[in-house]
Formats: structure tokens, C-alpha cells, sequence
């Protein structure tokens, strides 16, 4: 049994050569891609899924066309990492750029906190904004342009202060090369995340998307060609920015921090196209036993490609491989397997350009000083994540680590050594940032920050924990 592939993807090429338009495509945390499309709604339709949304009345405004579906997967973030999203023209080949030069506009990030990341429609109000940029004056450049010029990417830091749980990320990118004519062209989608956090901060004034924009309004009507009337006025609400102190605009909550339960790839999980897995098949040892798993293969395989969003199917691809060579063994007489039982087959890692989180724009055109990430433009080795279902476990005595090569750490596997940094943070990933070296460190999995700096940190803990039981 093969897959036809030919069709779908001349039938997209057709239908994005002639449009320009763009799509939120991929999601990294603290640079480290998600995998295309994973943690994402995005439209079920590659002809029409870079297309901008139509009305700002409609429940697209949220997230998206076909956004009120969450999807299987969730990504998981910690307090203070930084978010950069990855926006394409062609939602299956990012190198044919992000959005055409003529679509000169705003950018944003909202948030919205809900019980479950996966079955919130994301309609409706508790929406707030953590960053934005329309018209950077200084630079003479649009956020859309800056956006061309960093490859489809743009950045923000989570604050560090918000409460832990689950949300939706929503990056948005107004096009206004029509607005003056009424016609404003919104791009937006959703992430879904699991924030770790230990935060207790949560802004007290939302939005209802949709119902935070409309037409005729300063920022949806703005004209960009001859003498524009700056500054911009930004769309939507204020950015929200933690306070240092109990604020009347904050909602300040004693929490428990929690642990993700939902969204996480099953444990036997060896491969992933966007949100979908590919769980090993069953080791046999006879004919039957290899015909069927041949058979439970392509079954997966189908599954795949049926669910495979614009942004492709190349884990489908290679999991078709895999049956093809079950199919292979069994036709030789090799009833023993599946071949390479448990190997993770997800793609080599590739090299990504990302800015670093910028601070966001204020009413007057203006920076805000407290929205920005002091982490400078970084080259980093990238590959999909696959956060697990499975307990961080400290290894025995006498059991010899192995150095990891996929990023993760437990469970037998070390960070110490690694290309991805040495500390082992608590959720089982590998890093050298604060996240990963100091609170929660592992250190039977990798070395953790030194002295003084879990000094620095427990002295901040204490200090946190004061200010929260006054």
C-alpha cells in the first residue's frame, strides 16, 4: 500500500502562487522548534490556508479558520522563556519567504489562560496582550517588514510572573495595504502551551476576540502610502506587563504550581507529523504476528496523511517507510521485529536564524523598557520536540548515563556533555539558560548552576514567597 502525494501538492502550489499571503506555521520555545504545525490550529484546507480572515466579527478572528478545534498536542513552556513564531507564505516550505513586502503592518501576541488547552474554543473574552509593534519610526520599518527581514520570525518573552496553566498563544499580523479602502487583512493562530510557572499574576482586564477590533477604527483604517499619520495607533488593548506590586489592575492568586496532564506524546511515541504519532508497533516473531503489525503500520500511515495539516506530511513520509520495510521483512521471511524497534525517526536537526524577543511599541509609537528579553539573535540547531509521558527518574546505582542526543534528560540519558547545554531542568530537557540550570535542576542528570547562583535563586524565592503570604 502507497500514498499519492503528487495532487495535494500541486494543487497547493497552484492555489498559494497566486495569493502572497502568510500563515503562523511553526512555534519555538527558548529556540527550539515544536516540529511544523505541532501545538497549532491552523485552517484543515492548504488552498485557502494562508488567506487572510474574512470579517472581524467572526470566530476566525480567534484563532483562526477551523481554530475552534484544538488539536491533540500541547506544547510545554517555562516561566520566562521566549516564544518566537515562524509565519510562511507556503505553509510547507518556509525558504519561499514568510509575506509579500506590499502587506505593510502591525504584529502582536496575545494570551488567554483556560482550564484546557485542547478543548477551549478560544472565542470570547480573556484575551490580553503581552506584546506588539506597528511602525518603527527610528527604523523606518513596518513589524511586517522587520518580519520579511528575520526569514518569518518574530519573538516575546513570557512573563515571568504569570500563573502556570494552560493557554493559548495567539501571534496576529495586520496587513493594511487595503485598509484604507476597508478592507484590513488579519493573519492570526493558536498555540497551544502548558506554562510552568510558579507565577501568581493575572491581568484583571480582558478582550473578547472577536469584538477587540473593528472597521473604520484609527488602526484598522490607517492609510501606509504617501505622508502617514504617525504614530500608529495600535489595534486591540494596552500591552499588559506585570506588576512589582498588589495592583488594582492585576489579579495576584496564591497557586499550587501544576503539572501538564494533557497534550503530551504517548511514551512509545517514535515519530510525529504536526500533531499526529506514530507509535511503535508490537515486537512479534512469527508470520502472522509480522503481517499484522505490516497491517496496524499503513493503518497509522493513513491516519497521517488524513490528518496532516498545510504545513506537510513529511513524518508521514518516513513512517511509510517504515512499513514499507515491515512489508519487506515479511515478504523475505524475516518474522522477527519491527525492525529498529523504538529508534526515534524524526528528521535531523536544522539550522534557524531567530531574533531576540523585542520590547513592545507603546500608543505613541514609543518602547516599553519592561517587555523585552535580554537574550541577543541566536543560531540554533533545531529539531521537533516530543515531550513525553514519562517520570524523570534518578538513575540507580551502578547505571551508566548516556549522553543525550534528542535534548531530553532522565530516565538513563544525561544533559552533561550534550550539544544542547549540560543542566537537566525539571520538566526532562537539557539547556544551559537559568531555566534549565538553576530551580528545579536535575543534577543527577547533567550539572547544575553553581553555588552562587542557587544562592541568587533561593534568596528570589524567599523573597517571592514573602511578598505572596503578606
Amino acid at each position: 500500500m502507497k500514498f499519492s502525494h503528487v495532487a495535494p501538492v500541486l494543487a497547493l502550489m497552484a492555489a498559494q502562487s497566486v495569493n502572497a499571503h502568510t500563515l503562523f506555521a511553526e512555534l519555538y520555545v527558548n529556540g527550539k522548534a515544536q516540529g511544523d504545525g505541532t501545538c497549532i490550529r491552523m485552517p484543515s484546507d492548504p488552498n485557502t490556508a494562508t488567506n487572510p480572515i474574512k470579517g472581524l466579527g467572526s470566530s476566525d478572528m480567534a484563532c483562526g479558520v477551523d481554530g475552534t478545534k484544538g488539536v491533540a498536542r500541547v506544547c510545554s513552556v517555562d516561566s520566562g522563556s521566549t516564544l518566537s513564531f515562524e509565519f510562511r507564505d507556503w505553509p510547507d516550505n518556509p525558504s519561499v519567504g514568510s509575506i509579500d513586502i506590499s502587506h505593510k503592518g502591525p504584529c502582536a501576541v496575545y494570551l488567554k489562560k483556560v482550564s484546557s488547552a485542547i478543548d477551549d474554543e478560544g472565542t470570547g473574552n480573556g484575551w490580553f496582550k503581552i506584546w506588539d509593534e506597528g511602525y518603527d519610526e527610528s527604523a523606518g520599518k513596518w513589524c511586517t517588514e522587520k518580519l520579511i527581514d528575520n526569514n518569518g520570525h518574530f519573538s516575546v518573552k513570557v512573563p515571568e510572573q504569570l500563573q502556570g496553566g494552560n493557554y493559548l498563544v495567539r501571534p496576529e499580523v495586520l496587513a493594511l495595504h487595503q485598509a484604507d479602502k476597508g478592507d484590513p487583512q488579519f493573519y492570526a493562530g493558536c498555540a497551544q502551551v502548558w506554562l510552568n510557572s510558579a507565577g501568581t499574576q493575572l491581568p484583571r482586564d480582558t478582550v473578547s476576540i472577536p469584538g477587540y477590533v473593528d472597521y473604520n477604527q484609527p488602526a484598522t483604517s490607517f492609510n501606509v502610502y504617501g505622508k502617514m499619520a504617525l504614530p500608529y495607533p495600535m489595534p486591540g488593548p494596552a500591552v499588559w506587563t506585570p506588576s512589582s506590586s498588589a495592583s488594582v489592575r492585576n489579579q495576584k492568586l496564591r497557586v499550587t504550581q501544576q503539572k501538564q496532564t494533557e497534550g503530551l506524546a504517548p511514551s512509545d511515541c517514535i515519530i510525529t507529523n504536526a500533531n499526529w504519532a506514530g507509535i511503535e508497533l508490537e515486537k512479534y516473531s512469527d508470520e502472522e504476528g509480522c503481517w499484522n503489525a505490516s497491517t496496524a503500520c499503513w493503518a497509522q500511515a493513513k491516519e497521517c496523511y488524513d490528518t496532516a495539516p498545510p504545513t506537510g506530511n513529511t513524518g508521514c513520509k518516513i513512517w511509510e517507510g517504515k512499513c514499507q520495510d515491515i512489508n519487506d521483512q515479511c515478504s523475505a521471511g524475516n518474522f522477527n521485529g519491527p525492525p529498529n524497534y523504538m529508534k526515534n525517526l524524526n528528521p535531523a536537526v536544522k539550522q534557524v536564524n531567530l531574533p531576540a524577543a523585542e520590547a513592545a511599541q507603546e500608543g505613541d509609537g514609543s518602547y516599553s523598557p519592561g517587555t523585552a528579553s535580554n537574550k541577543v539573535a541566536t543560531t540554533l540547531k533545531t529539531a521537533a520536540i516530543i515531550p513525553k509521558a514519562t517520570a524523570v527518574v534518578a538513575p540507580s546505582n551502578g547505571n551508566s548515563l548516556t549522553v543525550s542526543t534528542e535534548g531530553d534528560c532522565g530516565n538513563g540519558v544525561t544533559c552533561k556533555g550534550s550539544s544542547f547545554g549540560d543542566c537537566c531542568s525539571s520538566h526532562g530537557w537539557c539547556g544551559s539558560s537559568d531555566e534549565y540550570c538553576s530551580a528545579g535542576c536535575n543534577s543527577a542528570f547533567g550539572t547544575c548552576g553553581s553555588q552562587q547562583k542557587r544562592a541568587e535563586h533561593n534568596h528570589m524565592h524567599n523573597h517571592r514567597h514573602k511578598r505572596t503570604t503578606r
